[in-house]
């Protein structure tokens, strides 16, 4: 349908026409856009400068003195120092050290000294024969710090020679036959690891041993008729902090070999020969709490030792002590119990009597259980005490008396007895910088012997001074002191001043008195003179029956470092 619509419209029309179109001429604005701006600018005012000039006041002041901070030079050290002096009675002294200069990592060094006496000994009216003495001493020692570990060692040398003149207004034609020498000879080795300080086990080790002889006899043929001694030890010690407590443990092993003359030989009807072995293995396991910020401490442990000689005995000993810490230390009281076995040898033995026979019969000292109790306390920074008791039951204490079978009285033999021994002590220091310095200490004993009267030379009280004063680092005065009185020996007939007791008879020694006074004058720091007063009273007390004192001792001398 489409289609045909198409078809069915008229052909196209064409219309002509004329018209006029005009358009009109163009043309342009002169005029230019202005802002237009709602803020309208201020008026500057301006002003005219008046000058006025203020009178000025000017004050000065002081100011602090300038000052540069330094840092003190280190003071110089000398590896070297030595003193040479001379005593009254032909008394030389020669001392020299050595060490090493700072280090962290090393210390090493050596100490020589060397003191002889070549007169004698008079007492009043009495002569005693020969006092001539000679003690030669030397130590090497060398140590290693580092940061895990410790190392050190020493070596030590002793040469000490005297005479027996416990012989009052006797004659000896040969000096000797009553001369005397020990040789002694040791080292000493320790190692402590530094592993830390908490949850972590820490320990250390020491070991040594000594070797100890006498005097050769004057005849050849006899000279295995002397003492000799061979000492060996090693301790080991570890201990573990956790929290408030430390673990500890200590093991430790003692041997000692004395032998006189020949075993299983005579070499008279009262002389034959003697060997002694001992060894002593020890075990000490204990715990030590600190609690209340360490004010409240408790150690608590036990000491178990086994005695291996002929016999061999075991012991077990208690370690507890208590103490807590009042008013910023002020007062701390403490109380406890111990017990131990101590090793008894000819080097303990001599180092406190060397009038001693070389054939002695060496038990150990067997103490079951001590108890202790006391206060102790700083009352100012100076100034500080000590104030305690103790009660024990000694078996085997070794005392000293004189010889009747060897000798003419003028050697000590050694004794045991059980001896209950009650102890009261009071100490007292005070100490202000590096000036001035002073320690007392006072000691009463009570003993009662089982079987013995008395116990043979050791004393009731015991009074002890030491002091230091430094005026201006010119200037030092040293002083020391020792007083003890109510010591008796044991002699065996009555006479006069004789106490007599269960069938035994003792005779009082008196008092000691002795007060030593020393002075030293530093010319500078490196070279100084001293002088040095013994026996300050001039005292000849006995220290052993028949055996006084020199009386008093001048010596003076010099001291060098470089």
């Amino acid at each position: 349908m489409l289609f045909g619509f198409s078809f069915a419209q008229p052909p196209d029309v064409v219309v002509d026409g004329k018209g006029k179109r005009e358009i009109e001429p163009s043309f342009r604005i002169l005029a230019t856009p202005d802002i237009i701006d709602t803020v309208k600018a201020a008026i500057v005012s301006s002003y005219p400068l008046l000058i006025f000039q203020y009178p000025t006041a000017i004050t000065l002041d002081t100011i602090p003195i300038a000052t540069v901070e330094t840092t003190e030079k280190i003071k110089q050290l000398y590896p070297f120092y030595t003193r040479i002096a001379l005593g009254s009675k032909l008394m030389p002294l020669g001392e020299f050290y050595y060490n090493s200069t700072r280090s962290r990592v090393y210390h090493y060094g050596a100490h020589i000294k060397h003191l002889s006496s070549f007169g004698n000994i008079k007492r009043g009216d009495i002569v005693f024969p020969n006092g001539q003495f000679d003690h030669t001493d030397v130590l090497l020692f060398g140590k290693i710090n580092q940061s895990s570990f410790n190392l050190g060692a020493k070596l030590h040398y002793l040469n000490d020679g005297f005479h027996f003149y416990g012989l009052p207004d006797s004659t000896v034609s040969d000096a000797k036959t009553i001369a005397q020498r020990y040789q002694n000879l040791g080292a000493d080795f320790e190692f402590i690891g530094n592993r830390g300080d908490t949850s972590i086990l820490n320990y250390k080790i020491t070991t040594g041993f000594n070797f100890l002889g006498t005097k050769k006899p004057i005849i050849d043929t006899l000279s295995d008729w002397r003492a000799k001694e061979n000492q060996f030890y090693l301790n080991t010690k570890a201990w573990y902090n956790y929290k408030s407590e430390t673990f500890y443990l200590n093991l430790g092993l003692r041997r000692n070999a004395y032998r006189y003359g020949i075993a299983d030989s005579t070499l008279n009807l009262s002389d034959s020969g003697l060997v002694t072995n001992n060894t002593i293995i020890d075990f000490n396991p204990g715990i030590l709490t600190q609690l209340f910020n360490n004010k409240f401490k408790i150690d608590v442990g036990l000491a178990l030792s086994i005695d291996i000689q002929k016999k061999t005995k075991v012991y077990i000993y208690p370690q507890v002590e208590i103490k807590y810490s009042l008013f910023n230390d002020i007062f701390i009281p403490y109380v406890g119990i111990r017990g131990g076995l101590k090793q008894n040898s000819l080097r303990t033995f001599s180092s406190e009597n060397p009038y001693l026979l070389s054939n002695l019969t060496i038990q150990n000292e067997h103490n079951p259980n001590e108890i202790y109790a006391g206060f102790k306390g700083t009352l100012s920074s100076k100034l500080s005490f000590n104030i305690n008791g103790s009660s024990a039951r000694i078996l085997n204490k070794a005392l000293y008396i004189s010889d009747t079978l060897f000798s003419s009285f003028n050697k000590f033999n050694v004794i045991y007895d059980t001896i209950n021994i009650t102890k009261l002590e009071a100490s007292g220091s005070y100490q202000q910088n590096e000036k001035f310095k002073f320690d007392l200490i006072g000691r009463f004993y009570s003993y009662q012997a089982k079987n013995e009267a008395f116990a043979w030379n050791l004393p009731q009280f015991q009074f002890i001074l030491r002091g230091s004063y430094n005026l201006y680092d010119k200037f030092l005065v040293n002083l020391s002191g020792k007083i003890e009185t109510g010591r008796k020996a044991k002699v065996y007939l009555a006479g006069d001043d004789i106490i007599e007791k269960n069938e035994q008879f003792a005779k009082p020694l008196g008092a000691i008195v002795d007060i030593n006074l020393g002075v030293e004058y530093r010319y500078n720091t490196r070279v100084s003179a001293f002088l040095q007063i013994n026996n300050l009273a001039s005292q000849q007390y006995y220290r052993w029956y028949n055996y006084p004192v020199q009386p008093i001792q001048v010596m003076a001398g010099v001291t060098a470092r470089f």
